[in-house]
């Protein structure tokens, strides 16, 4: 017999298989040397009583064993099949290339930055020197923003399609199997290379093909169907299908693509800071306690709160985190954040953003780009602000909303450095009111938040895409270019990266329309 059933146990009794045999006993009312095996299937902490609790949803096997689980897939050689050309190494592209794999489709990744091992080079002079290479960085390059960019793998994209089926790859490459239940699964930015490095490897053994430092400067097109794609280096790739999976920061893609006259559209996005908090903080308040117990994880936190009309929402939220320069360009400041696995770093930051809807931006209504140069304006703005060398502007929580300047700022995790600033300067002024009238409010949700132990960084701006390229609903291809199939972040189609994978999955099935 098979059941499946939820339990609640302590924080330090959620990896004991004796005592979790006997809660499970007690609840189905079987003896418990019938129980041969348990099976976690999901795993959450409950916060909201005084005591912390785990809730675990199990199936237990009565008088059998469990089937034996094996992720490992084993591909078919591709290397002399009809070719799909994918433009973007990020989740979406090789999720892209593996279901490409299995449906017996040649890939060819297409990647404008460096493998993993060399783009770690110049993200240690970004750090270090504040000097960007606009074509490797936290954006660019193998694996995508993801791959130094955390590995949070939560989405609400649970209908788009096989969520599992992406973190079982994860695991078939490296991943802990504690993504598979955990209701927040996480990798790590000290992880995830690695785990992007094997999936690029199970490609290319396949016979895909991933081409590094290949920059894409012209879609192929003959009587509106493509037909390849040119490269800076003057090479040629001929496909009847192209996944274009570019991520949100490509934006001369955008521009390529409105210089060969194949439509692209104005979209909204989410500007604001990154908010960091001392994590001792966070987790005080979340979990009432003075201490956070060895049992617990560093504690993350969710908060939205309605300001005239438009809501102002923490984003991409890192317990025991670092915030990271995303600069694609020299001349621009933009904020991220990212942890690694074990979320050991001693402060908690956040993206804390505004919508910005197409009516926020004055300007030519039929301007695709619009929003776009809004949004390097204010990054231009924040470079400005901050002096150079990625340096970024900053001011202390309650100083902001009560228009201080900021003497000193606290300690943080921002390597290039932090300089004092009146936030309201770099900000737009519907974005810098909302935010202020909603700090305090989260300090009334979340005892403590409210602080001025609490640093503002500013930009963060690449929460999404600013263009959208449009596509149709069933076919995935673009409205006028046939076998062009826009996916992904940059396309405006996902927000993270299971739901970008998924995708890009569904674009590969896709592409059997067209070849």
């Amino acid at each position: 017999m098979i059941t499946e059933i939820e339990i609640t146990c302590l924080p330090q009794e959620r990896e004991d298989e004796s005592l979790l045999k006997k809660l499970a006993s007690a609840k189905i009312k079987i003896n418990i040397n019938r129980i041969n095996a348990l099976q976690i299937l999901k795993r959450s902490i409950d916060a909201r009583g005084k005591q912390v609790l785990y809730r675990m949803q199990i199936r237990v096997y009565v008088d059998q064993n469990p089937p034996q689980e094996n992720f490992s897939v084993n591909y078919q050689n591709v290397s002399q099949k009809k070719p799909v050309l994918i433009v973007g190494a990020g989740p979406a592209g090789l999720f892209a290339a593996l279901r490409c794999i299995e449906l017996g489709l040649k890939p060819i990744i297409l990647e404008r930055g460096k493998n993993v091992k060399d783009r770690r080079r110049d993200l240690a002079v970004l750090n270090k020197e504040g000097i960007v290479n606009p074509e490797s960085n936290y954006c660019f390059g193998e694996g995508g923003a993801g791959t130094y960019s955390d590995g949070k793998l939560y989405t609400r994209s649970t209908k788009r399609g096989d969520i599992n089926k992406v973190l079982q790859t994860f695991v078939a490459n490296g991943a802990s199997a504690d993504i598979l239940v955990d209701a927040r699964p996480h990798i790590g930015t000290n992880k995830l290379p690695q785990i992007i490095t094997a999936i690029s490897e199970s490609i290319q053994n396949a016979g895909g093909e991933i081409h590094f430092n290949t920059k894409v400067t012209e879609l192929l097109v003959f009587f509106d169907k493509i037909i390849g794609v040119k490269t800076a280096s003057g090479a040629t790739f001929e496909s009847d299908a192209l996944i274009l999976a570019t991520g949100h920061s490509a934006q001369d893609m955008y521009h390529l693509l409105h210089q060969q006259n194949i439509l692209v559209e104005a979209k909204p996005f989410a500007l604001g800071v990154r908010i960091e908090h001392p994590q001792e903080i966070i987790d005080q308040s979340q979990y009432h306690c003075a201490v956070r117990g060895e049992h617990l994880p560093p504690s993350y936190y969710s908060l939205v709160e309605q300001v005239d009309g438009r809501g102002v929402f923490s984003f991409c939220m890192c317990p025991g985190g670092i915030i990271a320069p995303c600069a694609t360009k020299p001349g621009e400041i933009v904020v991220n954040g990212w942890s690694p696995s074990k979320r050991n770093n001693p402060f908690a930051n956040s993206g804390t953003v505004v919508q910005i809807n197409l009516e926020d931006v004055k300007g030519d209504e039929k301007d695709p780009f619009r929003l776009l140069s809004f949004q390097q304006q204010i990054e231009q703005t924040a470079f400005a602000a901050g002096g150079g060398n990625q340096i970024a502007p900053a001011q202390r929580m309650i100083d902001f909303v009560e228009g201080k300047f900021s003497a000193d700022l606290p300690i943080n995790s921002y390597v290039p450095g932090t300089k004092s600033t009146m936030l309201k300067e770099v900000l737009p002024d519907k974005v810098f009111y909302r935010l202020k009238e909603a700090l305090p409010q989260f300090g009334k949700k979340m005892k403590g938040y409210y602080t001025n132990e609490a640093i503002l960084v500013g930009v963060e701006s690449r929460t999404s895409s600013p263009v959208k390229i449009p596509r149709d609903k069933v076919s995935y291809q673009h409205p006028q270019i046939l076998g062009l199939f826009p996916c992904g972040e940059g396309a405006g189609y996902a927000g993270g990266i299971i739901s970008a994978a998924i995708d890009g999955i569904n674009c590969a099935e896709a592409t059997l329309k067209v070849l």
